[in-house]
């Protein structure tokens, strides 16, 4: 099929482009013909930058890039920033305009919630009666869609955040001079929401029972109103009494980079008060570390299916976790096995992309006669 994807892209800073990025790379390897519209700043054979996420007029360049390509399918990564002003409410013109050209269109949903604000709400709920299918990662996000939002199920399809199958990098910790520590992760843009301070707050109470504790903060700001979060948490790092057991890596960071912090952490902690969805818990059992999350219904999805960590409530909870896994070997082992198995037999891309072109196979258009696409590779 020839299929479009309209999304950020490497390499372009953000966790939706490099969601896409893997995917495409999966599904390339299959008889299609992928191709992606994006902001300006992606780059690639058959990627076609369009429009810069702040102008106007975005849906009309969106969709003119889209009809050169003349798809089987349009597939749109939908986060609530990356389509313009008003939370990206600009997406719903493309969906319109898309739909007129009798294109089937369909969205994979990054971020579901019961509850939105007003506007967020309406763009969801348009989208869901607009669209012909929708992709979510998680069980409990299929289930929101259907008793919150109203979707009829044959509409909604579960397929999972991928991750890749490889090999952690070798020596990451002598790389990092990090050796004969143990190496609890924080990593991502800095935001509020995601609360790296907390664990800053109660890290002390680790060192305490694992005085070889080391905290790595691997973290680049990408909204310039974050920079006073930023600040407050330097801060914090340089008050606390265990400052020099913390290390901050300052992005960005290029992917080899990023897998060697990844492949130098024994766990990785994501003490999150929002969001739906992360990709660094799929990066993280790459290298089959164990995690350990908030109790946010995705997360708390993902470990009940993967088994690959714990999630905690409490600081007191988070420090018991942590202890757990850093100094019990066979608990550690056991999650990092099963995190390890997890994306072989579940998440890996190739399996991804196996089930995102079945759902696309759903939505070929009938052709009046027997048709047979034929795609001979580059």
């Amino acid at each position: 099929m020839r299929v479009v994807f309209v999304s950020t892209y490497p390499p372009i800073e953000c966790g939706i482009g490099t969601y896409t990025g893997f995917l495409v790379e999966a599904l390339t390897k299959l008889p299609n013909e992928i191709h992606i519209v994006s902001q300006y700043g992606a780059e690639g054979r058959h990627v076609y930058p369009s429009y810069y996420p702040g102008e106007d007029g975005i849906a009309r360049k969106i969709f003119n890039a889209v009809n050169r390509v003349t798809p089987d399918i349009v597939h749109i990564q939908h986060e609530f920033d990356l389509y313009g002003e008003l939370d990206g409410i600009a997406v719903l013109e493309l969906i319109y305009r898309l739909k007129s050209t009798a294109t089937p269109v369909i969205a994979t949903f990054h971020t579901v919630q019961k509850e939105f604000e007003f506007r967020k709400e309406l763009i969801l709920r348009t989208m869901c009666r607009e669209l012909d299918g929708i992709i979510v990662h998680g069980q409990k996000h299929a289930e929101i869609l259907r008793t919150v939002f109203d979707v009829d199920p044959s509409k909604i399809f579960l397929i999972p955040h991928g991750a890749r199958d490889m090999d952690p990098i070798p020596d990451a910790k002598e790389k990092l001079n990090l050796e004969d520590r143990k190496v609890i992760l924080l990593a991502g843009y800095y935001w509020p929401a995601k609360c790296f301070d907390r664990v800053v707050d109660f890290f002390p109470s680790v060192v305490e029972k694992v005085p070889d504790a080391w905290l790595v903060l691997a973290g680049k700001l990408r909204v310039p109103e974050f920079s006073i979060y930023r600040r407050m948490l330097f801060e914090k790092i340089s008050n606390s009494p265990a400052r020099d057991r913390i290390e901050v890596f300052r992005g960005k960071f290029p992917q080899k980079t990023f897998d060697t912090i990844l492949s130098a952490a024994d766990i990785v902690v994501l003490p999150y008060t929002a969001g739906a969805q992360s990709g660094i818990i799929a990066h993280a059992m790459t290298f089959g570390k164990p995690v350990v999350t908030s109790n946010l219904p995705a997360f708390v999805d993902t470990l009940e299916r993967s088994k690959a960590g714990f999630h905690a409530q409490t600081n007191d909870e988070y420090v018991d976790r942590i202890v757990t896994l850093l100094t019990d070997t066979e608990v550690y082992k056991r999650f990092s096995q099963n995190a390890l198995a997890y994306v072989k037999e579940i998440i890996s891309w190739n399996i991804v992309a196996h089930q995102t072109l079945n759902v696309y196979k759903q939505f070929d258009r009938e052709m009046g006669c027997k048709t047979r696409y034929v795609f001979a590779g580059e």
